[in-house]
């Protein structure tokens, strides 16, 4: 088992028993989102935010600069996200999941989530899981090696709430790039809650609006 990363944790109330993982883009590090809590309109319970910080590593699409990625990018006019790398990540999440559950939260009780990169990692990792979880909150990205969800995809998920959001004018994972990812999942049969607003590779009010509704009714009120 991988060692478990470095984060920063807000909990909304005592005793949670109900956790966010929330990961990261390019370049960034888990105090991207950790402002945000307050904004959300977040369920009646107490939950524990986890934003863990992804490794320092160089970027080849970056001209091989170090910083905190999930995995590398090659560059190119497709850009190919590093299996190897996206592999590694999912284990330092999945790390992550377990140390959840050793504190008290149930899979059913955990949703994890991400932007750019870390929401590809979210996607890469809840879709994997072997335990049935909460959902999956994936902002301005897309399914990473794609090819081999079909046979990799745990059947344990593939009734598990997803909510894809997406802006219209993203210049750096293009909206086109998203919807086929969203076409993947639906063509797999999964339950997508597809979004997407006016905005470059960010994240806007309406948004947040959004995802609070959408926690609400996946994680409910709680026990």
């Amino acid at each position: 088992m991988p060692q478990v990363i470095d984060a920063i944790e807000i909990e909304t109330g005592a005793n949670p028993a109900t956790s966010i993982i929330w990961l990261h883009g390019l370049g960034a590090d888990g105090n991207d989102f950790a402002p945000i809590v307050p904004e959300i309109d977040l369920p009646k319970t107490a939950i524990r935010f986890v934003f863990p910080h992804a490794p320092v590593q160089p970027v080849t699409i970056n001209a091989g600069m170090r910083m905190r990625a999930w995995y590398d990018i090659a560059d190119g006019a497709i850009r190919r996200e590093d299996e190897r790398g996206v592999r590694a990540s999912q284990a330092l999440i999945e790390a992550l999941i377990a140390r959840e559950k050793e504190r008290g939260t149930k899979a059913e009780r955990l949703v994890l989530a991400g932007f750019s990169q870390g929401g590809a990692i979210a996607l890469q990792t809840g879709l994997r899981h072997p335990e049935r979880i909460a959902g999956i909150m994936a902002l301005s990205t897309y399914v990473p090696i794609a090819e081999h969800l079909p046979e990799e995809a745990n059947a344990a998920n593939r009734g598990t709430a997803i909510f894809m959001a997406h802006g219209t004018f993203d210049p750096i994972i293009p909206l086109a790039r998203a919807e086929e990812s969203g076409r993947l999942l639906q063509s797999l049969g999964y339950a997508l809650e597809w979004r997407e607003y006016s905005m470059p590779h960010s994240v806007c009010p309406e948004e947040l609006a959004d995802i609070g509704a959408w926690l609400q009714r996946t994680l409910g009120p709680g026990e």
